[in-house]
């Protein structure tokens, strides 16, 4: 990854609240241009009154291809290039997945997973050509493992990262990196209006309650900050080893190493009947 100037271009899908917002601003205040989308263009127009001359607002649903393909020939048009894609568009789905019906489950997947995976695609030609690109893919600590009432969630970070994982190495030899964010709590509109209760189904009360509990009561109350975090991902990115995944807070860092150990433990467990699987053994 080529060091950022005042020339550099972050271009930022779900750019007027939480993460993306907090990434927006901080780039504008390292002098980059940024590239701002929502589904609402009105709701950029506070961002880009503190940067006229950096900030490019752009309407684009990420579900919508043909907003996606006219929302990077814009950004194209404008600014020449894109030097940092944030694939930060998405929300989430609380409830068992007997709880969530097929049409939000597909609508999940739509947003958080095939969105990203449209943004991508049509930025790629471009940063190919460059030989030169990051692509940030926002997912959550519920992508590398998951929980009891975010299975729809955590099955569309899941994706994305599979396809990102994938990607990273696609694209490499044409100097683009790839980096997967997996953030724990952070005080950014998810557990609000980003987060879709499904409806209840009483024989999960006693299994679910308590994550729907938790993900109401932990509203502006996480410990992660967003400022924070977007300069983490920069220093990430800068970095000469940038990760394929960058876990983000304590609690993302303790529950992804848990995670870990316990796949490890598994693995040495159930060693000998995994490797008895092969003929004539």
């Amino acid at each position: 990854m080529k060091p950022f100037d005042n020339n550099t271009v972050w271009f930022i899908t779900g750019a007027s609240s939480g993460f993306g917002k907090a990434l927006a601003e901080y780039a504008i205040a390292k002098g980059y241009k940024v590239v701002a989308t929502a589904r609402r263009k009105e709701k950029l127009d506070a961002l880009k009154a503190t940067a006229p001359h950096q900030v490019v607002p752009i309407q684009m649903d990420v579900t919508k291809r043909t907003e996606v393909k006219n929302g990077i020939s814009e950004a194209i048009k404008q600014l020449g290039k894109i030097d940092v894609l944030i694939n930060n568009a998405g929300y989430g789905i609380v409830g068992a997945l007997e709880e969530t019906p097929e049409e939000e489950l597909r609508q999940q997947m739509e947003t958080n997973f095939f969105g990203a995976i449209a943004v991508t695609q049509e930025v790629l030609p471009h940063m190919r050509q460059a030989q030169n690109g990051a692509i940030v893919n926002m997912s959550s600590m519920g992508g590398n493992m998951s929980f009891g009432g975010f299975g729809a969630y955590s099955a569309s970070k899941f994706a994305l990262e599979g396809a990102s994982e994938a990607l990273a190495q696609e694209v490499g030899p044409f100097g683009i990196t790839t980096m997967i964010v997996e953030p724990g709590a952070f005080r950014t509109d998810f557990a609000g209006d980003a987060l879709k209760h499904m409806p209840k189904i009483e024989a999960y009360d006693t299994i679910v309650g308590g994550t729907r509990d938790f993900a109401k009561g932990m509203h502006n109350t996480q410990e992660g900050d967003p400022k924070k975090a977007a300069e983490a991902i920069e220093k990430a990115l800068l970095s000469e080893n940038t990760p394929l995944r960058l876990q983000l807070g304590k609690d993302a860092v303790d529950a992804v190493k848990a995670h870990g150990e316990q796949l490890l433990a598994d693995l040495e467990t159930w060693r000998e009947v995994a490797e008895g699987t092969a003929f004539g053994s």
